[in-house]
């Protein structure tokens, strides 16, 4: 999470198998490249046989799969995964690997998004699981995170890489299970655009390039879902998560319409330090005015390796992230496939 100051100091291959061609969205939504795109066929059916059309998705992601995604994007491996160095350049190259294997369509002409404020080679990875209704494919939603870091910092007993699993690998991670279920399923009828975005940590660069970017091309953007530090559990709360600008729509009302629960609750806390522009969520509230929020599980009392070497995936609870995954799922399946655009602005 881009830094915060205050009182607080805070915040917040794959399978081997045949491969064959296959076409991506050769009529995709306006905006959205066909594509052929190599995919691992074993890949494939392992994603049909997770979830059938209209099966429960509680069950969907487990802690298994969640683990092996987190720890990879916040090995030492990667160093911390700063923008621009070579670590992250190898986090982008495995989610791209991911979307791939999992028939994910790149949304612009390949998964990489190259950033045009950022002084280095830096790029968002951006995917997109188009529609199934004819019209109301032509209404996006953006599912985002951010999956870069802070890199190497001063060493504390000889480690110097703050690895950055809770902020946001984590976040990643869920992004990425979300849209392996939607292309998987293909239950969505509005199309959803999956984003990963690099540069928060410099100041939400990731996602201002991509929110201006979309903006250009007129895209028809209902609303933005973004998901930050969700590695571990909220404590002694009567909700599960907490989304950022609670009081600024209706989403928490949406969203536990949906998940049939108290899923989201109001943190004061991220109201005291403004929590809303603080993550990548706030650059597609400017661009486009339209609900866009956070989600989040850091409640500041939860967590005590922010922007620290101490953010390794060893620290994260793995239940509680695929629990994520499988309570996120009925919120944005209900969300994508309302006959109207049911979260509004207070």
């Amino acid at each position: 999470m881009k830094k915060i100051t205050g009182i607080f100091c805070l915040m917040m291959l794959l399978g081997c198998g045949a491969k064959k061609s296959i076409t991506v969205a050769p009529n995709g939504p306006e905006g959205v490249k066909g594509s052929v795109i190599e995919m691992n066929t074993s890949d494939a059916l392992v994603a049909s046989d997770d979830v059938k059309e209209g099966s429960p998705s509680a069950s969907f992601s487990s802690k298994e799969r969640v683990g092996e995604i987190i720890t990879f994007l916040a090995s030492d491996e990667l160093k911390g995964r700063d923008s621009g160095s070579d670590g992250i350049d190898k986090a982008a190259s495995y989610i791209e690997d991911f979307f791939k294997s999992n028939g994910i369509a790149p949304y612009f002409l390949t998964y990489r998004d190259t950033l045009s404020n950022f002084e280095q080679p830096a790029f968002n990875v951006v995917g997109v699981i188009e529609g199934n209704d004819e019209q109301l494919k032509k209404e996006f939603i953006v599912v985002g995170a951010h999956y870069d870091h802070i890199g190497e910092i001063s060493a504390v007993n000889g480690d110097a890489i703050a690895n950055g699993a809770n902020d946001n690998a984590s976040g990643t991670t869920t992004v990425m299970e979300l849209a392996r279920y939607f292309s998987a399923v293909k239950t969505n009828k509005r199309s959803i655009i999956f984003a990963l975005f690099s540069a928060e940590e410099k100041g939400l660069l990731g996602s201002i390039h991509l929110a201006k970017r979309l903006k250009e091309q007129n895209l028809n953007l209902y609303a933005m879902l973004n998901f930050e530090m969700v590695g571990v559990a909220l404590v002694d709360k009567d909700y599960f998560m907490y989304i950022t600008g609670y009081e600024k729509s209706n989403l928490a009302e949406v969203s536990n319409g949906y998940a049939k629960e108290k899923l989201i609750g109001f943190l004061p806390t991220a109201k005291e330090f403004n929590l809303y522009q603080r993550s990548d969520n706030y650059a597609f509230h400017k661009e486009f005015g339209v609900p866009s929020h956070t989600y989040s599980t850091f409640d500041f009392t939860n967590f005590d390796h922010y922007h620290k070497v101490g953010d390794e995936s060893a620290l994260m609870d793995f239940s509680h992230m695929a629990t994520i995954v499988n309570k996120s799922i009925p919120v944005v399946e209900g969300i994508a496939n309302a006959a109207t655009k049911e979260i509004k602005y207070n």
